[in-house]
């Protein structure tokens, strides 16, 4: 074993960031955080109090104006000092990921890689915020468009990428003038207590970017503030619903982005080798629990059997264990509960008469017996009607169907009410673009797995996958984070004083 260091062993019970802070909750609802690959606690997080998350609305409320008076060439100074503060924590942040989320360190490594990138992006604002403008629209008349801040925004977060999901959206909203509250997943709270540190460290104004920890009644409390302009969510579709409902009929803001069924389809034409990769980082990267995960490979004509023979034995080699350990390329799933969720999708699939041809369920792992542990696991022979086919399972869990072409592999995707992601393998232009045609998906992959889009594109989502007008990343975030005001002037040449002409 190659085992890195833990950051730390225990955290203590973490703070709230507020007001350019760090302060104690007064809350009596602590909740334990739970290393998912040990079964140890390794720290307390207080649900907030209704007082507590007033008390951050309204910092972030008092920072706006003198926050969104600085110029924005100002504003990215304090970016580019956080970039360079996550470059030298950048291990310890990945490997605090690890320690509460679970998956294995190159992951972790990979998703702090891209929070950098968000970071990197917003400090492009001053070339992203510009307007447009068009002089003598009519005679001695001109137009133009200028984008402007609009006040207090907040994200909340789910637990699968603590790091990277919340920088889709904060450094975009506050380097375009806005102030900021996250609200990390109570489950893993830690990477972002490790953030705001170096937020704290890079010196931004008090009450500009603000942290409370907490849970369904923090969201509650953000959606009802009439002080809070919008909220950025990823999470499941239930939730995300809820939570675009509730934000709309409050004059909000949101962007939702949502649960996902995602479809990858192989050609007869495909580079196995490239194939194979990509499918198991698909499908059992970061043990499947991710919104762009690969959940249902469509196998078109007679590659089904050599696709089978190598995906199978290529997912039976993977290797579980906790993620700090180099060589292990398979972690845990993020908690006890999750790991009987799972299990119940698994079972659900057998009585529904698809071909189990490798069980995850219950594996030994050496060193961490009380890990929530569950291996790679392949059904074969599955049907598109039936439910491991069409619900999010949200594990290491992948399923081949098997169709005679293109037009009816299509049909099945189209046919979910998931709209997220959808990949294709082959070496035929014209069945690629066939497919990034038709296929009703947000993101789409051309002999690529996971289709994840870096900073400068939004994360697209259709159907039930998002729920919203304007994308994280992106232009669309730029766009969802401010107000463009349009302004006609015409002056009189009467105005121009005795030293014209």
């Amino acid at each position: 074993m190659t085992l890195l260091p833990e950051v730390k062993e225990h955290y203590g019970k973490i703070q709230n960031y507020i007001d350019g802070t760090w302060v104690d909750s007064s809350s009596e609802q602590i909740l334990s955080i739970i290393n998912p690959a040990t079964a140890g606690v390794i720290g307390e997080v207080p649900l907030s109090t209704d007082l507590e998350v007033e008390t951050a609305i309204q910092a972030a409320k008092r920072a706006f104006p003198a926050w969104s008076a600085t110029p924005p060439m100002q504003r990215v100074q304090y970016f580019y000092k956080l970039k360079d503060l996550m470059e030298k924590r950048f291990e310890d942040l990945a490997r605090t990921i690890v320690q509460e989320e679970g998956k294995a360190v190159d992951e972790a490594r990979g998703e702090i890689r891209r929070a950098i990138e968000s970071v990197e992006v917003a400090c492009g604002i001053p070339m992203l915020m510009m307007g447009r403008n068009l002089e003598d629209i009519n005679r001695g008349i001109d137009e133009y468009e200028v984008r402007q801040p609009l006040g207090v925004f907040c994200s909340v977060s789910p637990f699968n990428f603590p790091g990277m999901i919340p920088y889709w959206f904060m450094p975009n909203a506050v380097a375009c003038g806005n102030t900021f509250i996250i609200k990390p997943s109570e489950q893993v709270p830690l990477t972002q207590n490790l953030a705001f540190q170096l937020v704290a460290e890079a010196g931004f104004p008090p009450g500009v970017i603000n942290l409370i920890n907490g849970g369904k009644d923090v969201v509650d409390n953000l959606l009802d503030s009439p002080d809070v302009q919008g909220i950025s969510f990823v999470g499941s579709t239930p939730v995300a619903k809820a939570i675009y409902s509730k934000a709309s009929a409050n004059g909000k803001r949101a962007q939702c982005q949502a649960g996902a069924k995602n479809f990858l389809v192989v050609m007869p034409d495909a580079d196995l080798d490239l194939t194979v990769d990509a499918l198991i980082n698909s499908c059992f990267g970061s043990s499947g629990q991710r919104c762009l995960a690969g959940s249902v490979i469509i196998a078109v004509g007679e590659i089904g059997d050599p696709l089978r023979a190598r995906f199978l034995d290529a997912a039976s080699k993977l290797t579980l264990g906790y993620g700090l350990d180099e060589e292990i390329n398979l972690g845990p799933v993020i908690s006890r509960d999750h790991v009987e969720r799972v299990h119940g999708y698994i079972e659900k699939g057998i009585s529904e008469g698809a071909r189990l041809i490798l069980d995850g369920r219950n594996p030994t792992v050496h060193n961490y017996p009380e890990g929530n542990f569950i291996g790679a696991t392949v059904f074969d022979e599955v049907q598109p009607e039936m439910v491991i086919a069409n619900e999010e399972i949200f594990g290491p869990v992948a399923s081949v169907i098997r169709v005679p072409n293109l037009g009816e592999a299509i049909s099945i995707i189209d046919s979910n009410h998931y709209g997220n992601s959808a990949c294709i393998f082959t070496s035929s232009g014209g069945w690629a673009r066939e497919f990034q045609h038709r296929v009703r998906c947000g993101n789409i992959g051309i002999n690529v797995g996971v289709p994840a889009p870096v900073a400068p594109f939004p994360f697209s989502g259709m159907k039930d996958s998002f729920f919203g007008d304007l994308h994280g990343q992106g232009m669309d975030g730029i766009n969802f984070f401010t107000e463009r005001k349009v302004v006609i002037t015409r002056w009189s040449t009467s105005s121009m004083g005795k030293g014209w002409g």
